[in-house]
């Protein structure tokens, strides 16, 4: 039985994990910084950043992760509404094909439902078929024509050096 709940302090090593796996899957193996700590600072504490569902397959009553969703809320300005961010989507290789993924999208969208969404979007790779192909079935509009831009690192660290003073008012 496939069972979708929300992800709690408890659960960071096994989102953390996820992540790793997810990493690999994308061809960065070695590319998550994230530590439990960080997770546990950001997705679980007073106000959180992120939120988590984790898609865990139940059987004789006990519990398996096979996949997880991390979102958080953005803010549409042209809608004047808050909007559903997925940052990422992660379906276990031997979880695939079993309706996993579907599930979690759908769960994803009950959300931005009952939070008065307009908008549910993320991003997906351009080399990974098999993830705009079930994108697409769902009904998503893949947009080709934005592309993603990114400010970090030292870049990030110079032009913030150039910002004027702030007044407090």
């Amino acid at each position: 039985m496939l069972r979708i709940r929300t992800a709690s302090a408890p659960d960071v090593p096994t989102v953390l994990a996820l992540i790793r796996e997810l990493a690999a899957y994308e061809r960065e193996p070695d590319a998550v910084e994230a530590t439990e700590e960080d997770l546990l600072r950001d997705g679980f504490g007073d106000a959180p950043r992120f939120h988590v569902l984790l898609a865990e397959d139940v059987t004789d009553g006990e519990a398996c992760a096979v996949g997880f969703a991390l979102y958080f809320f953005a803010y549409s300005t042209w809608r004047g509404r808050a909007s559903l961010h997925l940052e990422d989507l992660f379906v276990t290789p031997e979880a695939r094909g079993r309706g996993v993924g579907r599930a979690l999208m759908a769960s994803l969208a009950a959300q931005a439902e009952r939070q008065d969404c307009p908008r549910f979007e993320w991003q997906v790779l351009d080399w990974n078929t098999p993830a705009i192909g079930f994108y697409e079935r769902l009904g998503a509009e893949v947009r080709r024509p934005w592309l993603n831009v990114r400010l970090e690192g030292a870049a990030l660290a110079a032009l913030a050096g150039e910002a004027p003073p702030r007044e407090l008012c």
